[in-house]
């Protein structure tokens, strides 16, 4: 009798191997191996708060497995169950293949120590503000508790108006933003944070329909990415709406308009600041007599500029 007489279908089927990931990937370790080999392999880009491949991975195996964001060194060799390997194995393809940025696939982002519910509604938490807002704004607001009226102006998800909120603990906080869809997470947010009787939400393009109130304090994020810019974004930004983006040919349509429109909304005292992030040149360029202040945070320098009420006038 030949060895192909002693093989029969029962005996295939129990003796075949299986292969693939699913299969042969068993500790949290190996799914960030392989998450890290997919994304670079994939081409996949950072940009949203986290810096490279190997921060995403463990990032998302973490999330997914319900697993403390800070203490990787516990779980790496734990084994995860095939129901929880087929979990990891969807987020990987969605963000090697899909190319969605790992915000979207968790529907959260960070801002230092503070979460926020996002979705493609919204763009992804990212400013320079949120480090500036750590100490109150010193030295240039020399006391937090002073303020009295401030604003967010491109709220977004609400993420910069809940940490003025935290920053200035006295302050009512007037949020603005031109997308409807956008106050809806940037409402979801703040009652995550309990802060709706101190942050009022207002639908308007710029400061056309904010009600003129003299505010110590008023911050924009605005989009400001050029034209050149927006045509040549890797494929993880096009998932974000693109009003929250770009600005015109040189990125500087809006903060035009807030430059005309701020000092109305300004007290005498009261300061504007602006974040353009790359686009300093730009705005020297387009703006030659203003003089503004450039600012210096920990990530990065010259990307904020600050402006005093008189300076505007």
């Amino acid at each position: 009798m030949t060895h192909d007489d002693h093989d029969t279908p029962f005996d295939d089927e129990h003796h075949e191997h299986e292969h693939g990931p699913l299969a042969e990937l068993v500790t949290v370790r190996d799914w960030i191996r392989y998450a890290v080999t997919r994304f670079n392999r994939a081409g996949c880009f950072y940009g949203h708060g986290l810096q490279d491949a190997y921060d995403e991975a463990v990032y998302l195996v973490l999330h997914t497995l319900a697993l403390p964001l800070d203490r990787l060194d516990p779980f790496l060799d734990a084994c995860i169950p095939s129901d929880e390997r087929e979990a990891i194995y969807e987020v990987i393809e969605k963000r090697a293949v899909d190319r969605l940025p790992a915000a979207y696939i968790t529907g959260e982002a960070w801002l230092g120590d503070f979460r926020f519910q996002v979705d493609p509604r919204v763009i992804i938490p990212r400013s320079y503000f949120a480090e500036l807002l750590q100490d109150g704004f010193s030295p240039w607001i020399q006391d937090p508790e002073a303020v009295s009226l401030a604003m967010d102006m491109c709220t977004g998800s609400g993420c910069l108006a809940i940490l003025m909120a935290h920053a200035f603990p006295n302050a009512h906080i007037v949020a603005v933003d031109i997308s409807e869809d956008a106050l809806d997470v940037a409402r979801a947010n703040i009652a995550d944070y309990g802060l709706e009787d101190r942050i009022t939400l207002v639908l308007s393009d710029g400061f056309k329909a904010v009600p003129e109130q003299a505010f110590d304090f008023i911050l924009s994020n605005p989009p400001y990415v050029t034209r050149e810019a927006m045509e040549a974004l890797p494929p993880e930004y096009l998932h974000e709406p693109g009003l929250a983006l770009g600005s015109g040919e040189d990125g500087l349509d809006l903060v035009r308009k807030l430059l005309a429109d701020a000092s109305r909304y300004l007290k005498p005292e009261g300061i504007l600041a602006v974040e353009v992030g790359h686009n300093r040149s730009i705005m020297d360029d387009a703006f030659p007599q203003l003089a503004p202040t450039w600012l210096s945070a920990p990530s990065g320098d010259d990307k904020v500029f600050l402006l005093t009420a008189g300076q505007l006038l």
